[in-house]
C-alpha cells in the first residue's frame, strides 16, 4: 500500500511551537513563584507586624548583704511583750471615754470613768457615820473627865470620912466604864474611817487609769454600755475598755524548726525584714530561746530583739529574720549593693543558661542571669538586670528575641 505523504507530514510535530518550555508557560512559572514570595514575605510582615500581648512586672531594688552570712533564715512575727486590755475592777456603767485609738496615753492617764452616782451617795453616808463616830468619842472624853473629877472629889471626902465608901465605889465604876466607852468609841472611829476609805477606793476605781505608757490599739466600748471585770449579762455587757500596748516592748518571736535549732544561741546577731518594707532591713539580736518545744509542729521558739525601735515597726507584722554566723556578723553591716528582684516565673531556662525577657521599647531583649537568693515567689538576680527595668512574667505566644510585643 503506498504511503501518502501528505498525511505523514500532517502527523509531523513541530519543536518550535511544542517544546518543553513554550514562552507562556515559563512566564506563568515566574508568575507563580513571584506570587509565593510576596504571600511568604507577607505573611512575615505580618507576624512581625502584630505584637504579642505579655504581662511584665518591675525589677524591684533589694540590698544583697545579709545572704553570705546567713547560717538560718525564719519567719515570724512582731509581738508587744506588754499589751493589756484594761477593764474595771467593778461592774458598772461607762459615763465617758477619754481615749481613741492610736493615742498615746502616760501611765496613770484617765482612760475612762463609769456612772458615781452611787458611790458618791455611799461615800457620803461613810462620811456621816465617821462624824457621827467622832462625835459619840468626844462626849465619851467628856463625861470621863468629868467623872474623874468626880473621882478625885470623892477620895478626899472619904479620906475626911464624910461620905461613904459605896460613893467611891460608885465613882471609881464610873471612871471605869467611861474608859472602856472610850476605847469603843475610838474603835467605832477606825472602823468608820477604814470604811470611809472604802468607800473612797470604790469611787476611785470607777475612774479607769493605764496601768503603763502605750499607745491605745483599740476602743472597746462606748458611754452608756455596761462593763465588767468578768463576762456577765450575756453579749450586751464589756469585759474591756481599750487595749494599750507598750510600744518599747516590741520584739519578734520566731518558731525555728527543731532539725536547725543547733545554729541559733543567745546574743547571735540577725538581720530582720518586714513583709510591709522587704527592702528595709533591720539589725537584731537573740534575747533567748525558750526551754521547751511544740510536739505538734517540731519547732523551738525564738525570742529576738530589735537593736533599734522604729515606729513603722507595729505588733503582729510578718517578720523574716536571717540568723547570722559570728564570724561574718559584722561583714553584713558593711555597705551592701543593690540587686533586682524579680517573681520567680520571669526566669527561663535554655539548657544550662537562665534568661529572661526585657521589654524595652515595644520590642523584646533576651539576656541572661545570674541568679542569687531565691524564695517561693521571688528570685534575686546578681547580673543581667538592672531594678526598674521590665521584665516578661507570663504571655500566651512563644516569644523570641526582638519580637515586638504588647504589655497587658
Amino acid at each position: 500500500m503506498p504511503i501518502e505523504r501528505d498525511k505523514l507530514n500532517a502527523l509531523r510535530i513541530e519543536r518550535s511551537e511544542s517544546g518543553p518550555n513554550p514562552p507562556h508557560a515559563r512566564w506563568l512559572a515566574l508568575a507563580l513563584a513571584g506570587l509565593a514570595v510576596i504571600a511568604a514575605a507577607l505573611s512575615l510582615w505580618q507576624r512581625r507586624e502584630k505584637p504579642a500581648l505579655v504581662q511584665v512586672a518591675v525589677a524591684a531594688s533589694v540590698e544583697d548583704g545579709a545572704a553570705p552570712s546567713a547560717v538560718l533564715s525564719a519567719t515570724g512575727y512582731v509581738v508587744a511583750r506588754r499589751l493589756a486590755t484594761i477593764s474595771s475592777k467593778v461592774t458598772g456603767r461607762v459615763s465617758e471615754i477619754l481615749v481613741e485609738e492610736g493615742m498615746s496615753v502616760e501611765a496613770g492617764q484617765v482612760l475612762a470613768r463609769l456612772d458615781d452616782s452611787t458611790a458618791k451617795a455611799e461615800l457620803a453616808l461613810a462620811e456621816s457615820q465617821l462624824a457621827a463616830a467622832r462625835n459619840t468619842l468626844n462626849e465619851t472624853e467628856v463625861r470621863l473627865r468629868e467623872a474623874q473629877r468626880t473621882l478625885t472629889r470623892s477620895r478626899t471626902l472619904r479620906e475626911q470620912k464624910l461620905t461613904s465608901q459605896a460613893d467611891l465605889d460608885a465613882a471609881e465604876a464610873e471612871v471605869e466604864a467611861l474608859k472602856a466607852r472610850l476605847d469603843a468609841g475610838r474603835g467605832d472611829v477606825a472602823v468608820a474611817e477604814r470604811s470611809l476609805g472604802l468607800t473612797r477606793q470604790n469611787l476611785d476605781d470607777l475612774t479607769i487609769r493605764a496601768p503603763f505608757a502605750g499607745v491605745v490599739v483599740s476602743k472597746d466600748a462606748q458611754p452608756g454600755e455596761m462593763i465588767s471585770p468578768v463576762s456577765a449579762g450575756g453579749g450586751f455587757t464589756r469585759t474591756g475598755i481599750c487595749t494599750v500596748v507598750d510600744m518599747d516592748s516590741r520584739e519578734i518571736e520566731i518558731d525555728v524548726n527543731e532539725a536547725y535549732i543547733n545554729r541559733v544561741q543567745a546574743g547571735q546577731h540577725a538581720m530582720a525584714r518586714l513583709d510591709a518594707y522587704a527592702d528595709w532591713k533591720i539589725p537584731a539580736h537573740v534575747i533567748n530561746i525558750v526551754p521547751t518545744a511544740d510536739r505538734q509542729k517540731a519547732t523551738v521558739r525564738v525570742r529576738m530583739a530589735f537593736d533599734q525601735l522604729d515606729p513603722r515597726i507595729l505588733p503582729d507584722m510578718g517578720v523574716r529574720v536571717d540568723f547570722l554566723s559570728e564570724e561574718k556578723a559584722g561583714a553584713a553591716t558593711q555597705e551592701t549593693r543593690a540587686v533586682a528582684s524579680i517573681p520567680a516565673s520571669a526566669v527561663r531556662r535554655d539548657g544550662d543558661t537562665d534568661y529572661v525577657l526585657i521589654v524595652k521599647d515595644d520590642a523584646l531583649e533576651r539576656r541572661a542571669v545570674r541568679i542569687g537568693r531565691t524564695s517561693s515567689d521571688s528570685v534575686e538576680l546578681l547580673s543581667g538586670v538592672r531594678p526598674g527595668e521590665r521584665v516578661v512574667t507570663t504571655s500566651d505566644e512563644q516569644l523570641s528575641d526582638g519580637q515586638r510585643v504588647r504589655v497587658n
